[in-house]
């Protein structure tokens, strides 16, 4: 068994300030007001366009993601109806083969809890005590599924056993309008600590890749 980090790797290949000059030159179909262009003129138009709530022209660029999370997690990623998904899949992988590591891989809960607002007054023995019961659970978990594994059950029927700890990779592609929405729930407190995880330092590299599109979607961190 591997316990790993939930993270994220951005697929697409992004130039902001051309996806900027993208949506400006659909954008401006509506007025048509293309005569306007100019080297600069985008920020200032894409700006306009997500204050007023005109957001039907961001859909218009599309970015996927590749992230590496729990199945729980990912539970609520394709909750975002309005996306395209590829996920591993529990009924086709068998996790006793050695490319998987003979064993089943979970995320690690710990920084999961750092940012779980309703366990912040727990004391560190407290914690210490909740991760070994995780961990307990975990190894019993993946015991049980290579023996039904062994025992000649298919990927299929012995993922039965398997926890939400179970680690998997999700692409996700979303036009920049359903980005804006995932963030908005995904990156704010009432959020799931372990989507918060990976939705903050996600939306930051959205705001360093991509100018003016999620600049006012600020999360408290």
């Amino acid at each position: 068994m591997n316990i790993i980090k939930a993270g994220f790797k951005i697929e697409s290949e992004i130039n902001g300030e051309e996806i900027l000059k993208q949506i400006e030159k659909v954008g401006r179909t509506c007025y048509k007001s293309e005569d306007k262009i100019t080297e600069e003129s985008a920020v200032k138009f894409v700006k306009g366009l997500v204050s007023r709530g005109h957001e039907a022209m961001i859909e218009h660029s599309i970015v996927t993601v590749r992230f590496t999370c729990d199945r729980g997690v990912s539970h609520e990623i394709v909750r975002h109806r309005l996306a395209s998904f590829g996920q591993e899949s529990t009924r086709y992988c068998n996790y006793s083969n050695a490319k998987f590591g003979s064993g089943i891989n979970v995320i690690d809960i710990a920084s999961g809890i750092s940012l779980d607002s309703k366990m912040k007054d727990l004391s560190q023995e407290a914690i210490t005590i909740i991760l070994q019961e995780w961990l307990n659970a975990i190894e019993d978990a993946e015991k049980h599924y290579l023996k039904m594994i062994e025992l000649g059950a298919t990927p299929q029927i012995a993922r039965s056993v398997l926890p939400n700890s179970t680690k998997t990779e999700i692409v996700v592609s979303m036009n920049l309008r359903e980005w804006r929405h995932f963030f908005k729930l995904r990156a704010d407190t009432p959020a799931h600590p372990q989507m918060r995880e990976i939705a903050i330092p996600l939306l930051k590299e959205f705001k360093r890749l991509i100018p003016v599109v999620f600049d006012d979607i600020l999360p408290e961190l």
